[in-house]
């Protein structure tokens, strides 16, 4: 997969066509990127039924727009911070599916080394900080790698990522205090899929327009239709421009849904099947792709030949995940507590 140097359509002033918000290129990227999360993770259930992966493995199924959105908003150079549903977001950043595929098969060509396995996946190289096992604790590593991006000067922000049952947790207020004091360059987004762990938002807070619980702090806070792509893209764009303006974070909340369980084990009862197929017919991609039918973006049949470049990716990356070696047993000794290079080892 290329960087998301070269998988993001640069910003364009070029007219669109009647009808469409974006340009072609953005459309195009949508699709193809929001089709390879769903296919990606489609297999990545397949192979857990397999036992072939093993673990916890939470995917992103539904929930595709939220990342998808935020890449074309924010730069190159912004960071990204997420709890464990986080197979999807490396991808929408250019990492590639060989090494996120190798990660969830515990392989050494991982992109965690095989180390961190479904929950912990991590590439600076994109600019993703990471999927956190611990719910919310996520939450204030992401203000502070925006207090280091304001620190440093770097006109660079942090969108960090969490579930709705997150905001239970004393991390969320104590973090949304900080980021407010200090006018920190971060986009905190709710993916409000309506059920944390199989509960329903209204059975577990007082509080279930989420968004509002940043007016405690004076936060500028709204909701967000996630399953629409361009919804979230308009909303993350808002929020980056007044994080790079010094104005500090914003609080989003993505009204998403996830299709499958809240992980591999969740037989779902909670929720009837017709509520499931209500929300697919509101389904993120099909909503891209009759966009760019409707604009003659593209043919049905270019369509069709990105569903099967997506598909001989996802195929490749299990081919490589299958065919790469397990880590050395000494393998489990590094990465613990001491970065080998760090400067005062090197005196």
């Amino acid at each position: 997969m290329a960087s998301v140097k070269e998988k993001t359509p640069e910003k364009s002033t070029k007219a669109t066509k009647a009808g469409a918000q974006y340009p072609r290129e953005t459309y195009m990227y949508w699709y193809e990127s929001m089709q390879l999360m769903r296919k990606f993770e489609e297999k990545a259930g397949q192979l857990y039924g397999q036992q072939k992966i093993r673990g916890f493995c939470h995917l992103y199924i539904g929930q595709e727009a939220c990342a998808a959105g935020s890449v074309t908003a924010l730069e190159k150079g912004d960071k990204y911070i997420t709890a464990y549903r986080d197979h999807a977001h490396p991808l929408a950043l250019g990492t590639s599916p060989n090494a996120v595929m190798a990660e969830l098969f515990a392989k050494s060509t991982g992109v965690s080394k095989g180390k961190g396995g479904s929950m912990h996946m991590f590439d600076r190289e994109v600019g993703f900080m990471g999927g956190h096992g611990i719910v919310g604790a996520q939450i204030p590593l992401g203000a502070g790698i925006a207090f280091a991006e304001k620190y440093n000067k770097t006109g660079k922000l942090c969108i960090c990522y969490m579930g709705d049952g997150a905001v239970r947790q004393g991390a969320f207020h104590e973090a949304l205090n900080m980021a407010m004091l200090w006018k920190l360059p971060v986009i905190f987004a709710i993916e409000n899929n309506g059920y944390a762990m199989g509960t329903a938002v209204k059975r577990s807070s007082n509080v279930v327009e989420l968004y509002t619980l940043g007016e405690a702090y004076d936060m500028p806070s709204e909701p967000v239709d996630a399953m629409s792509v361009e919804a979230v893209h308009e909303a993350v764009s808002r929020a980056a421009e007044r994080a790079r303006a010094g104005e500090g974070p914003t609080l989003l909340e993505f009204r998403t849904y996830r299709y499958r369980g809240h992980s591999m084990s969740d037989p779902m009862k909670y929720r009837t099947r017709e509520e499931v197929e209500e929300y697919k017919m509101r389904d993120p991609i099909e909503q891209v792709r009759k966009s760019i039918l409707d604009n003659k973006f593209a043919t049905e049949e270019a369509l069709e030949a990105i569903d099967q470049k997506v598909k001989e990716q996802v195929e490749e990356s299990v081919r490589f995940a299958e065919e790469s070696p397990y880590p050395d047993p000494s393998e489990a000794f590094k990465d613990v507590y001491v970065q080998q290079d760090y400067p005062y080892l090197m005196e």
